[in-house]
């Protein structure tokens, strides 16, 4: 699989019934515009944890149908093992182009267990997968190294932030054609670090609500203007940091709130998560109008 640009990870509206398709629809049309390299449809970002499988199904569905071939589809599978496969499945029946990985919710099984996780949902599909390394999953170097055995295993997300484990399982599968890249919360101010270990790739939230500062971000990082770098990360990405720092799971609000200011109508969180306060709503504006006119500038 050949993913380039800036990886977009769309928010999931909701409205009283389930998934907002048109919202989503709209949504997803917005972020193509800019030219995104991928777009991971119901992940993270997407509150995948917060999908039943119907709903993730209708997720998928809207963005084959108005990506329409302009860029690759994937989608998250995961939670329950059952679970997961059958998303995985459905993933491949509505034509979306590979998968995610989610990691398990609060399962901490050992590196055989995660292995033959990874591999039961692999094995469910015939869609290329990436793995997707954070809390509470840490794969080994040796387990990275077995699952890229499988021919449908073909990349690895990292949004640990262990850059030590990180390097010695990018040398691992270093001579096979496998894809690394940086899927931190808020990758772009962590990118200076990862591609000293020669991973060019990350997902951007960002792009989700402002795309044009991600891709004036990555158009920067990849002509190595880095002038124009510090300035993005010092007036939109380090304050944006430290705002979703103050909240768990502000990794998710803020970027659904973020559409909301652009005008976006995407709805809001689903609980466990919560919608920032009105105060964090206009820290957050102001940090968009800051990275905005840097961008433009």
């Amino acid at each position: 699989m050949n993913l380039d640009g800036v990886l977009f990870f769309p928010v999931t509206p909701f409205d009283d019934h389930g998934v907002d398709v048109p919202a989503l629809r709209a949504h997803i049309e917005h972020g193509l515009a800019h030219g995104p390299g991928a777009v991971f449809v119901a992940c993270g970002t997407g509150e995948f944890g917060a999908l039943d499988r119907a709903e993730h199904a209708d997720a998928v569905r809207a963005a084959v149908s108005v990506v329409g071939g302009r860029a690759p589809v994937l989608t998250g599978a995961g939670g329950p093992l059952p679970h997961a496969r059958a998303c995985a499945r459905q993933a491949a029946d509505l034509g979306a182009d590979g998968l995610l990985l989610m990691p398990p919710y609060l399962s901490r099984g050992p590196q055989a267990g995660l292995v033959s996780y990874a591999l039961a949902v692999a094995d469910a599909s015939p869609l290329p997968l990436v793995l997707y390394q954070r809390e509470p999953v840490r794969y080994t170097p040796e387990s990275v190294g077995r699952l890229a055995e499988h021919p449908r295993v073909v990349g690895f997300k990292d949004g640990s932030g262990d850059l030590d484990l990180l390097h010695r399982i990018a040398l691992t599968v270093r001579d096979k054609d496998f894809l690394l890249f940086n899927g931190l919360p808020t990758a772009e101010f962590s990118m200076p670090a990862y591609a000293g270990m020669g991973i060019p790739l990350y997902s951007s939230a960002a792009f989700a609500f402002v795309p044009e500062v991600a891709t004036a971000f990555h158009t920067a990082f990849t002509e190595g203007d880095t002038e124009r770098v510090r300035a993005l990360l010092d007036a939109f990405y380090r304050p944006l940091v430290e705002l979703r720092d103050r909240v768990p799971g502000y990794a998710v609000s803020l970027v659904k709130a973020g559409a909301r200011l652009r005008g976006q109508p995407v709805g809001s969180v689903r609980a466990p998560l919560v919608d920032p306060s009105d105060a964090d709503l206009a820290a957050l504006s102001s940090i968009i109008d800051r990275g905005l006119a840097v961008a433009r500038g």
